[in-house]
Parts: structure tokens; C-alpha cells; sequence
């Protein structure tokens, strides 16, 4: 069995490995979709499937031109393979949307062999897999998407122990504090969090850049002037945090504003960036049409903003690194920032708010430093909408806190805080 770790969608796969429909995982290059696989394959099919058990990576030319013939090519293999017809089969199949037609292949899959082919698959980019998949799918597939490692995940991938929910001496906080640091500056892809050399990190994710944002994705999108779309990138990287301008960027960039749009798109559905939505209630005092902009790897942020990994992390990044904690975590449709034409901001406000109308907002600050002067504006947020918690993330205190109401956390207490 291979020393593969333990990733937390595993078990929300395993819920449903017993039914009918296909599971998809979908993330970016890198993000450990293969691992996932091939964990569920040591872990949990082996013993289960025994020879009816598959594995195909249409990196595999062949592999690949059997699932181009269609569905029933790929049984007859499977049987000539020795699977039992009598049994339940399990085929896994990685880099699914290098077939020519993956939403046919997968129907029919489902439609012919679901019953006896528990098919499960998955896809480097969300825009490609998307773009070739079809209406037809609905009812047929289960959609899990794969991201970089949490900080939870991120200890696990370092073999260091910690239970985040418990309350701890001061020498563990500081030992966490500083695995924190590490993960804002570094990131959450597997391979980058394994390697302990820092000139080698800078190195692998550099070659992600050319490989996954310079090639693929300027070939997806058929981009063409690759220089601005390379320098729309860095602008985002430095401003990740900040209020989406689009007039701005196309201002700064001479791109058209539909350019720009299109290039945002692109760079959201392959797991790059996200944007997320302002909320409000008073739509007259409170800004309501710029969304603020996010990376999905404090890594990736940190090397595009600076061209090397810069050993300090800024307010930005912090922010950034709270922003992924909840990305992964949670709805991100449950996720947005707060801030009214006043200039008052709060970045974070979670609202789970259930299908009831049972208001439960949660508002949530991102600071290096705590001082009770940056109280300011959560105070204000609490006072209108009257959230039951309140939360200051920073890895440390200036000073204690003179509010009651609002509660002093980490930013690696952030998911235990709003269980």
C-alpha cells in the first residue's frame, strides 16, 4: 500500500461510492486529484472490488483511444481483462476531459452500465470539463470539486499533530503560528507543502506557472495577447484582497473591458482566482456592485506578486490565507465581504441564513495585529445587524480586547470557531 494522506473530501466520496451515479472530482493541475484516486483504490476498493477493480489515465494514449471508440469498447476490455460480470466493477478514470466527447462517453456509461459500473472520474479544469460537458448529465453525475491543501490538511501533509480545537499552552500556539506562517507564504499544493527546500518550492511552483497559467490556460481560452494577459495577472496578484475594478484594469491594461472580463472568467472556472460578492441589505449606503478578489493559492499569489517567494507575509496574504480556509470549507455562495460608501469594511461575513429566514450572519476580521482600534467597523456591522458572534483573526495581540461581543482567534482557529 502506498503512503498516500489522507485528504477531507475522501469520506464525502465514500457517501457515495454505493450509488448510481458517476462521481466527478475536477480541480486544478497539481491539486492532488491522482492521490485522491489512488487513495480510495488502497484504502477502500481494493478489498471491495478484488479484480474487478480499474484504473485508466488518459495520459495513456491507448487508454485513451479506447474510451474515444465508446462505452462498449471499454466493457469488452474490462472483461478481457478478467472482470466479473457477476460483480460490481469499479473503473477510475483520471484526466477524463482529454476524451473528444467525455459528456457522451459518461451518459451512455451511466445509462448502459450503471447498474453493474461504478464509474468514478476526474478533470484538471473546470472550464474545459465544463464546457464539454452537456445538459444531458444532470440527474447522472455527483460534481466534487479538489483544492489545495486547508491548514488542517496542511499539518497532516507535514505529519505534525495538533488538535486545533483544543485549548493549548502557549508553546504549541507559537509552534502553530509558525507552521501558519509557512502555509500563507508557501501554499497549499501537496507538492510544494512536501518539499522542505525553499529554493525547490520556488522552482516547482514556477513550473506550474508556465505549465498550468502561461500554456494551458492561454490555449484554452485562445488568448492572444499573452503579455497583457500575463500583466493581468500580476495586477490581480498584487491587488488579491482589494475591490475588482474592471474599468481600472482595462484602463491600465489598454484591453477592452470585455477582454478583461473574459480573461477574469477564465482565470475563475481554472481554479486561479475567485471573486467574491458584497453583502448587503441597504443597497443605497452600502456598495453593492464591485466584488473583491481572491487567490485560491496563497502560494501561487505570493510568487506571481513578487517573482520569488517573499518571506513576509503582508495583511493581504493573511486575509488571502482566511479567504481559502472558508473557500474550501464551506458554500462559497454563503461567503462574502462587507462595506458601505462610508469607507467601512468588514472582510469576511459568513451567512447562514437557513431556508427558515433564520438570520445567523458572521462577521469575521483579518488583521496581522490585534488593537482595539481595528474593532471599529465589526462593532458597527454588529450594532446594525446584530450577529450573534463575531471574530478578529490575527497571529497576535497588541493588546487585549476591550469588546466582549467579539472574540480573539488565530486565523488556523477559524474552522473550528464556526462549527
Amino acid at each position: 500500500m502506498t503512503n498516500l494522506k489522507h485528504r477531507k473530501i475522501i469520506p464525502k466520496l465514500i457517501d457515495f461510492i454505493d450509488d448510481k451515479e458517476i462521481i466527478v472530482l475536477h480541480g486544478s493541475r497539481q491539486v492532488g486529484k491522482t492521490s485522491v484516486l489512488r487513495y480510495l483504490i488502497d484504502n477502500y476498493l481494493r478489498k471491495e472490488a478484488g479484480n474487478n477493480l480499474f484504473y485508466f489515465d488518459l495520459e495513456d494514449f491507448a487508454l485513451l483511444e479506447l474510451c474515444n471508440e465508446g462505452t462498449d469498447r471499454v466493457m469488452d476490455y474490462l472483461k478481457a481483462k478478467g472482470a466479473d460480470a457477476s460483480r460490481k466493477t469499479y473503473l477510475l478514470i483520471d484526466e477524463i476531459q482529454y476524451l473528444n466527447n467525455p459528456s457522451s462517453f459518461l451518459k451512455l456509461f451511466c445509462d448502459r452500465y450503471g447498474s453493474s459500473v461504478k464509474l468514478i472520474v476526474s478533470g484538471s479544469s473546470t472550464f474545459l470539463i465544463k464546457k464539454k460537458f452537456k445538459n444531458s448529465l444532470v440527474g447522472r453525475i455527483i460534481d466534487f470539486e479538489l483544492f489545495p491543501l486547508d491548514f488542517e490538511e496542511f499539518l497532516e501533509f507535514k505529519d505534525k499533530r495538533f488538535n486545533l480545537r483544543a485549548k493549548m499552552p502557549h508553546q504549541a500556539e507559537d509552534e502553530i503560528n509558525r507552521l501558519y506562517k509557512e502555509f500563507v507564504l508557501y501554499g497549499g499544493y501537496p507538492a510544494i507543502v512536501l518539499e522542505n527546500n525553499v529554493a525547490k518550492k520556488e522552482i516547482k511552483l514556477k513550473q506550474m506557472i508556465n505549465t498550468y497559467i502561461k500554456r494551458d490556460i492561454r490555449d484554452l481560452a485562445e488568448i492572444r495577447e499573452l503579455d497583457k494577459f500575463n500583466n493581468l495577472i500580476k495586477v490581480l496578484s498584487v491587488q488579491a484582497g482589494s475591490l475588482l475594478n474592471i474599468t481600472e484594469l482595462s484602463n491600465t491594461l489598454r484591453l477592452s473591458k470585455k477582454t478583461v472580463e473574459d480573461y477574469i472568467f477564465f482565470l475563475e472556472n481554472t481554479y486561479i482566482i475567485r471573486r467574491v460578492r458584497p453583502f448587503y441589505k441597504n443597497i443605497r449606503s452600502e456598495l453593492s456592485k464591485m466584488s473583491k478578489i481572491f487567490f485560491e493559492d496563497t502560494g501561487l499569489m505570493n510568487l506571481l506578486a513578487n517573482k520569488t517567494f517573499s518571506q513576509n507575509s503582508t495583511g493581504n496574504m493573511l486575509e488571502n490565507s482566511i479567504y481559502s480556509q472558508l473557500r474550501k470549507n464551506l458554500d462559497v455562495e454563503s461567503l462574502y465581504f462587507w462595506r458601505t460608501n462610508r469607507g467601512q469594511e468588514v472582510d469576511f461575513v459568513v451567512d447562514f441564513t437557513t431556508r427558515e429566514k433564520e438570520t445567523n450572519l458572521i462577521p469575521i476580521e483579518a488583521k496581522s495585529l490585534f488593537l482595539n482600534k481595528y474593532t471599529t467597523h465589526i462593532r458597527y456591522f454588529k450594532n446594525n445587524y446584530g450577529p450573534k458572534k463575531a471574530y478578529f483573526c490575527c497571529l497576535s495581540k497588541g493588546e487585549d480586547c476591550r469588546y466582549p461581543d467579539i472574540e480573539i482567534i488565530y486565523p488556523w482557529q477559524i474552522l473550528s470557531s464556526l462549527e
